[in-house]
């Protein structure tokens, strides 16, 4: 699912070059003057790329429940300082707007020779969400936060960023966050 920006933490504090340098890494693939900011970050997990760990404030995984309407999705640091965050009220209003009713296509890449990919012919309708579905998939570790953002030229006076945010769930999970989901050959 496509992730609208955070609106809390330090992201929405600083420019995306200075969270990048904090909180991403150089890039591990030869990219000369490049940092990224990626990693899986999983509910209670810390992210060793980042080393960020996922938290919901006001929400008990235990029960499933919100225990603060003005909880909060957040990306917490080792020192305990938010780098990001999402209000549920922001969250869960693109949720359920964006994801009441869903189509997910299985597909595969492949990249050698070069870069192709191939879609199945069996589909998933999903239908029927809601905000505690969300949260208690974030709970029990089917959707993650899953970046992928990009700081190019990061040492010259006017360094390049590209944002790229996803919160993802395994195809296998799907049925966490749907009440139904039917299986459809095209």
């Amino acid at each position: 699912m496509m992730t609208p920006e955070p609106d809390g933490g330090f992201y929405t504090e600083h420019e995306a070059a200075a969270f990048i340098l904090k909180f991403g890494r150089p890039n591990t693939k030869g990219k000369h003057d490049r940092w990224d900011f990626s990693g899986r970050h999983f509910f209670e997990k810390n992210c060793a790329a980042t080393g960020l760990r996922m938290e919901l404030a006001g929400f008990d995984g235990a029960t499933g429940m919100i225990t603060d309407a003005n909880g909060k999705i957040a990306l917490v640091s080792a020192d305990g300082d938010v780098a990001a965050s999402w209000s549920f009220k922001k969250i869960l209003e693109h949720w359920s707007h964006k994801h009441a009713k869903a189509v997910y296509v299985p597909s595969k890449r492949q990249t050698d020779p070069k870069w192709q990919y191939a879609y199945g012919h069996k589909v998933r309708l999903a239908e029927r969400t809601d905000a505690l579905r969300l949260l208690r998939a974030f709970a029990v570790g089917s959707m993650y936060y899953d970046p992928s953002t990009k700081l190019e030229e990061a040492s010259s006076p006017k360094p390049r960023h590209k944002k790229r945010s996803q919160f993802r769930v395994a195809s296998k999970r799907i049925t966490t966050l749907y009440e139904t989901v039917e299986l459809v050959e095209l």
